[in-house]
């Protein structure tokens, strides 16, 4: 089972924005998307979680083409969470964090919901936030906030094998190391009990670290995709960023130091 994107093509304006792109996701994998701003990382995101339509190009979730899944089909099987989700009405966090709940019509799941809410709260470490006002947060609490939320909505029992995946941009913006460190630790536990990870970062040693795949991309192309090990080169990162890299590589780790 997995998510795959197929030779896809996005432009605006007569501008290309993404380039014949593909793609796959599997169960149980972290893939990152990497590369400066404007490299198309977002839109290629946006098209494979369905809220964008590409010009051309298909994505198919568990062999399904994606425009025969409806809303709702498509919730049950991935999570998203933007860039930027900001909040005009005044909620409080656990109202934020439920909003991701979904109705499945099931009574058995139905009883897990406060269960399910007090383990994410936990998780994400902002029980102590939970009845605070969301628009009282900082930049980086409510963060945390959004990613409960995303986590609710894919939430099962722990028995479940229903496939799953979790879409996020820039997930660890606005947070401090601690909780980036936190956040990275647990999206590799969701990816371990099987969870297919879809992930945009702009930091390279935490993506090296903790991705299975990296995609590379600039200018809308995809520049480099495998293994971490297999795609860190100095001369593609120098280029790609158009900064000289200092690669140092062991066997159990990649670290990389701004020339």
């Amino acid at each position: 089972m997995s998510i795959k994107s197929e030779n896809i093509n996005l432009s605006y304006n007569n501008k290309e924005i993404l380039k014949n792109l593909s793609l796959e996701i599997k169960q149980g994998e972290i893939v990152t998307l990497l590369g400066p701003n404007g490299a198309g990382k977002s839109s290629l995101l946006n098209i494979i979680s369905g809220d964008t339509d590409a010009n051309s190009g298909l994505v198919y979730y568990n062999n399904k083409d994606i425009n025969k899944l409806t809303i709702q089909e498509r919730a049950f099987i991935r999570s998203v969470m933007a860039q930027s989700q900001p909040i005009v009405f005044d909620f409080n966090v656990r109202e934020i964090v439920e909003m991701g709940w979904l109705d499945r019509g099931n009574i058995k799941h139905a009883n897990q919901f406060d269960r399910a809410i007090k383990m994410i709260l936990n998780d994400c470490d902002i029980a102590s936030l939970e009845f605070r006002k969301f628009n009282t947060l900082s930049g980086g609490e409510q963060r945390r906030v959004h990613f409960a939320r995303t986590l609710l909505q894919l939430w099962r029992e722990s028995k479940s094998d229903e496939p799953r995946y979790l879409m996020l941009d820039e997930p660890t913006a606005n947070l401090d190391l601690s909780h980036q460190i936190k956040m990275m630790k647990l999206i590799k536990k969701l990816s371990n009990e099987g969870v297919g990870i879809l992930l945009i970062l702009h930091d390279l040693n935490l993506a090296f670290k903790y991705s299975d795949k990296i995609a590379i991309l600039k200018n809308g192309n995809m520049i480099s995709y495998g293994k971490p090990k297999d795609i860190v080169l100095s001369n593609i990162l120098d280029d790609v960023y158009e900064l000289p890299l200092n690669v140092q590589l062991s066997e159990n780790r990649i670290i990389i130091n701004y020339v």
